[in-house]
């Protein structure tokens, strides 16, 4: 039985009770519950969704109650703090008509259409397509959703195409760009014109086009995506990145200077980190790099800056485990945060060889200059606004 059987009368009505009653590690027991009343199959399907909706909440927020979703669908769908930036700023151009290609579940069909875009969904599986209809009637926005295949639909009546390839083979995660459905070749000829196509943060600098803007998002601090905009939502640089929820956003990255550790070390974002904008944090806190390979960054004085964390810098110490160990028993360490980079080490491996125990907390920052691994107790710095 397919999600589309709870969309009204009985299968509308047992949807509601699962989730009303849903509470996970106890789904056994609500589906016992509920056969007593309604048919086994109908109770699994209900079931099932409630689960999906209770972990759909971590992206889309409150909107999850009200949404339907398939498993697949989840898992590639982008939150909604991500795919409302990218729907702002298709609709502060002049763009007004947006098909999606392999729309999945609708997620983006929704932000586009609340920021007043027409939207068209265009999805090959019919009970996903499905699915992406419900979703978009949950909340009263207009929009349609074809079943068909992304290769083969007519672009001509749109102003925007945007397109997220998936990213999943066999049931596991795809990280080559070249092994993408629709596959690459596709995607660049969308480039070709006035485009956006959701990417993995992970793809490399010289797989983007010329004349492409590569956007890296990052959403509370974790790396979510990169978006690549062409034609007129171009935005006139190669690379870009933006952290969510400030909004703060970097595009230049300007030289920067090496040297010695300073009284503050500085963590750039994933995001200004994948885009290859490291120097940009430099020049906003007035640092210099710990080493032109590494993206740490660090000044004599703390200034503050949405684009990276701050630590303050305590001592440096032997990057020696007996060394550490004795570091961690002398100041009565019990919370101990480890941050690396540049080095082969596994922190939480480190963290047991370090057996912190105590009251008192420290961040530990390991890293590599020049062939030298060195270590340095570290205070972070409270997030403040620049």
């Amino acid at each position: 039985m397919t999600v589309t059987a709870l969309l009204d009368g009985p299968g509308a009505e047992v949807l509601a009770g699962a989730c009303a009653e849903y509470q996970p590690g106890k789904e056994l027991q609500l589906v016992e519950k509920l056969r007593r009343r309604y048919d086994a199959t109908l109770v699994t399907t209900a079931v099932t969704q409630a689960a999906l909706r209770h972990r759909a909440t971590a992206k889309f927020g409150p909107d999850a109650r009200r949404m339907y979703f398939t498993p697949d669908g989840l898992e590639q769908a982008t939150r909604t703090t991500v795919s409302t930036h990218r729907a702002v700023r298709i609709a502060s151009t002049q763009i007004e008509t947006v098909v999606d290609l392999g729309c999945g579940i609708g997620g983006d069909l929704i932000t586009m259409a609340r920021a007043g875009l027409q939207v068209t969904g265009v999805e090959r599986d019919p009970e996903t397509a499905a699915v992406a209809r419900a979703n978009l009637a949950a909340f009263d926005l207009p929009g349609e959703v074809l079943v068909g295949d992304a290769q083969a639909a007519d672009l001509a009546p749109y102003d925007l195409v945007f397109a997220d390839p998936a990213r999943r083979a066999d049931g596991r995660r795809v990280f080559d760009h070249n092994a993408y459905s629709p596959p690459w070749s596709f995607v660049t000829s969308l480039l070709e014109r006035t485009a956006c196509v959701k990417v993995a943060p992970g793809i490399p600098h010289d797989a983007i086009p010329d004349g492409v803007e590569a956007e890296w998002i990052s959403d509370s601090g974790e790396v979510k995506e990169a978006a690549l905009w062409s034609g007129k939502l171009y935005g006139g640089t190669p690379r870009r990145a933006t952290l969510l929820p400030s909004q703060a956003s970097v595009a230049e990255a300007p030289d920067a200077e090496v040297g010695p550790v300073g009284q503050y070390i500085y963590e750039p974002d994933g995001a200004v980190v994948r885009a290859g904008l490291v120097t940009a944090v430099a020049a906003a806190v007035d640092g210099w790099l710990l080493d032109p390979r590494i993206a740490y960054v660090t000044a004599a004085q703390y200034v503050p800056t949405q684009l990276a964390s701050a630590y303050e810098v305590v001592e440096e110490l032997p990057y020696k485990e007996k060394a550490l160990r004795s570091w961690v028993r002398g100041h009565g360490i019990g919370t101990l945060e480890i941050k690396k980079r540049g080095v082969d080490l596994d922190p939480a491996q480190l963290r047991k060889k370090l057996a912190p125990k105590g009251s008192a907390a420290a961040t530990l920052i390991i890293t590599r200059i020049g062939r030298d691994a060195v270590a340095y107790s570290c205070r972070r710095v409270a997030t403040t606004s620049p």
